[in-house]
């Protein structure tokens, strides 16, 4: 296949757009290293913003985890505390830190994929068992809800910040100069921080609704449920 440099700059397609800026930080005279990822308080941070990295780990950590347990989790034990029990020792886990991620459409696959593997493991059904992901569901009484999960803890999380007047919330809030980042063969704009709770809601109604902790807390059923899409008849 011939690559036609002409027609990639006319479509305004360059390589350097895909490429982190160098930043240059010096402290004590001694400037520090540019690394592509670290780990900071348990997370992994990389030089391009996203958040797959550490989505991945954390579903790797988890899977072991489950395997430990087991004998518990497929245990006779009613379902309803099984459940729970994954939920708090399984997911607990692979949920470290979601309060601040962003997701891509991959992203949100992979975790709804994790998610209907934990249901699989309990109810001892392999994927060579051919059985439907919404069969499984019916078994364990139990809809996709690990990104409901997600957005109920990244609403908490950013209410606590909005309601206080600290550095964290003018960082949130803050405008960067320069131009719109924007990703992918489509050239869309990357996803922020706020960007899922905004869906619903403009932000100046989302930080109005925060001073109120009741009705913030109250709106968690309502406004950051699963979305139901209609199709019509």
């Amino acid at each position: 296949m011939l690559w036609n440099g002409n027609e990639c700059g006319k479509n305004g397609i360059n390589e350097n757009d895909r490429q982190p800026f160098p930043v240059k930080i010096m402290i004590d005279q001694k400037q520090l290293k540019n690394v592509e990822s670290f780990k900071y308080l348990g997370s992994i941070l990389t030089n391009d913003g996203r958040c797959t990295c550490e989505i991945t780990c954390r579903i790797a950590m988890a899977k072991p985890a489950f395997n430990k347990k087991r004998a518990l989790f497929t245990s006779t034990w009613d379902l309803e505390l099984r459940k729970k029990l994954v939920k708090c020792y399984i997911w607990s886990m692979a949920l470290y830190g979601a309060e601040t991620w962003t997701f891509r459409t991959v992203d949100q696959k992979h975790l709804e994929s994790f998610e209907m593997c934990c249901w699989r493991r309990m109810e001892k059904n392999s994927w060579t068992d051919h059985v439907r992901n919404e069969e499984i569901s019916l078994r364990v009484k139990e809809q996709k809800n690990i990104l409901h999960e997600i957005s109920k803890r990244k609403a908490n999380w950013i209410g606590h910040i909005l309601r206080r007047n600290c550095l964290l919330q003018r960082v949130i809030e803050g405008k960067i100069e320069g131009g719109i980042e924007v990703t992918g063969r489509r050239r869309r704009k990357r996803r922020k921080l706020l960007d899922d709770l905004k869906e619903r809601r403009g932000y100046s109604h989302l930080k109005e609704e925060t001073l109120d902790r009741t009705m913030w807390r109250a709106g968690f059923g309502r406004g950051f449920g699963p979305v139901v899409r209609k199709t019509n008849k």
